[in-house]
């Protein structure tokens, strides 16, 4: 696909970054805002040329380059603008920063790759000994769209607070879990019968 018809695509279905949103654990959007983008009733904002995310996606294909050097038992492919859909559930859709293949033994899995900047403890703490409640529903529907069984999550990331300002690269393996994915699917299923349906759906918050 074209870019344009890569972004066009991704609004008739649910992607990897609504997952968390679905289930109320998604700090910056609700689950009403995301079914009023959905059903045509607001465009979502545009945050492609703030400065976070303009870096995270020009940095992601040396990260990406990385990882091959630092994992080569892993065979790793990418295309641009491309987008799998769920064999069940075309609704359900996934677009990777990478596919991985285990040289040894032919398992699949999926490569995810994030830039954060961590500017408070809260932030940090959100990092301290897992990934973020958002980044763990976004893994959990790769792995549902794909079908695949692990997920490696490369994080690069940059601290700056305290006049603590260092760069730190950690990588979490995340493997199938079935009670979870399932419970992710019921849900998003649920979310997308009230976009067809064009009936607003509960409101989904986190907790504080």
């Amino acid at each position: 696909m074209t870019k344009e018809e890569w972004l066009e695509e991704r609004k008739k279905g649910i992607g990897g970054s609504d997952a968390s949103i679905i289930m109320g654990l998604n700090k910056y959007k609700t689950s009403i805002e995301l079914w009023e983008e959905k059903t045509g009733r607001k465009e979502a904002e545009d945050i492609s040329n703030r400065p976070y995310v303009k870096y995270g996606t020009d940095a992601e294909e040396y990260l990406r380059e990385l990882f091959k050097l630092d994992f080569p038992q892993y065979e790793v492919t990418h295309k641009e603008n491309t987008i799998i859909k769920h064999s069940k559930y075309p609704f359900l859709f996934a677009s990777l920063d990478g596919i991985l293949k285990d040289k040894e033994t032919g398992k699949m899995g999926v490569l995810e790759i994030k830039t954060t900047n961590i500017k408070s403890k809260i932030q940090s703490d959100n990092w301290k000994d897992k990934i973020p409640d958002n980044y763990y529903c976004q893994v959990l529907h790769y792995l549902n769209v794909t079908g695949y069984e692990f997920a490696i999550l490369k994080a690069q990331l940059k601290y700056d607070f305290d006049e603590d300002l260092r760069l730190e690269t950690r990588h979490y393996t995340i493997l199938r879990n079935e009670q979870d994915i399932k419970l992710l699917e019921k849900k998003e299923i649920e979310f997308w019968r009230y976009v067809e349906k064009d009936i607003q759906p509960p409101l989904m918050l986190p907790e504080i």
